[in-house]
């Protein structure tokens, strides 16, 4: 297995990480407030939680999609796509394997380690329309997990991963 190294250029917010959480609802020292949109276990209670993989099933949830895989249904991971898909944002991971931060991104689009990619055509692409959608969706996303990031409003991001 090889060492990923992507730029990442993405549509969407900076949320920082679980340390320097980049929203309102954040405790004294950064990190993620528990209980924040119903979402945030406490780390007290709940050892081990993975906080992007519970802030997406919550998302997923919320649109109505609540099997899981232990329910045993073929097919899972099919529908589980599509009903992210639907969601129209992801959760990227930005900085390092082993020091994760994340965005909330409408759109991303990746370069790994040698290659190029047409980064103004993607965002040729995000007309005003286009845009507009995905500030609906980011919107919308940031309601249900309850949170507000401190950056003012969603913008194309340069960032990078090493991990």
């Amino acid at each position: 297995m090889g060492q990923r190294t992507d730029g990442l250029l993405v549509y969407g917010y900076d949320l920082g990480c679980e340390e320097d959480w980049k929203v309102r609802e954040r405790g004294e020292y950064g990190e993620p407030v528990p209980g924040t949109g119903g979402w945030v276990p406490d780390p007290e209670a709940e050892e081990g939680y993975d906080l992007i993989e519970q802030a997406m099933s919550h998302l997923l949830a919320a649109s109505g999609f609540t099997e899981t895989y232990e329910d045993g249904r073929d097919g899972y991971f099919g529908r589980e796509d599509a009903a992210k898909a639907a969601l129209g944002v992801e959760f990227e991971t930005y900085c390092s394997g082993e020091y994760p931060m994340y965005v909330l991104a409408a759109c991303v689009v990746t370069a790994g380690r040698g290659d190029v990619v047409d980064a103004g055509a993607a965002i040729a692409a995000a007309d005003d329309a286009t845009r507009q959608e995905w500030d609906a969706k980011l919107a919308a996303a940031l309601q249900v997990l309850g949170l507000t990031p401190v950056q003012d409003k969603p913008r194309w991001l340069l960032c990078s991963y090493w991990g």
